[in-house]
């Protein structure tokens, strides 16, 4: 169907295929009290994994994939809209804090480790701060090696970031980790979003794992 669909001259098809981790989706299920539609009288999972083998095929051809298992409703409108909302289907980047004790992001292109920077958990005044104020921010930018590493990451991404483009990916995400996810993680994930959006990239950004106080 998407073949003959492709065909005509005047179509404009892409394929999106949304995926989810087996657990995530079991979770799912469970909590929307839904009936696998594969599974009226089996188990969810037994469900899910005849769903995955039925559309293998579709998800070889998809033009784009989106790993939903880390997201909310929220994140999947956004992502569809960065994605689709640029006529000229610029590069689209998406930056993402997070915590490596509560594992990297599933959707992660490019992986970041921030935890050689000096830690502002271990400061009373700062603890229950996150890299979004002021005081934490100062704290960080005072580490000798949070300039460099700046400077290296800009040195790095800007040459390589058209290169994705060029090779058709038009979707990238950029996750930068740190120990607890709610100070340095954080706080160079706003810095690296300031510098991409002044490159006139298209950027979203999330705080996966930041503690709201």
């Amino acid at each position: 169907m998407l073949s003959n669909i492709k065909s005509h001259p005047s179509n404009q098809v892409e394929v999106i295929f949304l995926d989810c981790d087996d657990s995530v989706l079991q979770r799912r299920f469970t909590e929307t009290r839904r009936k696998h539609p594969l599974a009226l009288d089996r188990p969810v999972i037994d469900g899910i994994l005849h769903e995955r083998s039925i559309l293998a095929p579709l998800k070889e051809i998809a033009d784009i994939n989106f790993d939903t298992s880390e997201w909310t409703s929220g994140d999947l409108r956004h992502a569809i809209r960065e994605y689709y909302g640029n006529e000229n289907r610029a590069l689209s980047i998406f930056v993402t804090s997070f915590s490596f004790k509560k594992g990297v992001p599933r959707d992660a292109d490019l992986v970041f480790d921030v935890r050689f920077l000096r830690n502002p958990f271990y400061d009373d005044t700062l603890r229950d701060l996150s890299g979004l104020d002021q005081k934490v921010a100062e704290f960080i930018a005072v580490d000798a090696g949070t300039t460099q590493f700046i400077d290296n990451l800009m040195q790095l991404l800007e040459p390589l970031l058209p290169r994705y483009l060029q090779e058709g990916k038009s979707y990238l995400t950029i996750a930068i980790g740190c120990t607890g996810g709610q100070h340095r993680s954080v706080y160079i994930a706003e810095i690296l979003t300031r510098f991409l959006k002044q490159k006139e990239y298209k950027v979203g950004i999330r705080h996966r794992d930041i503690r709201i106080l």
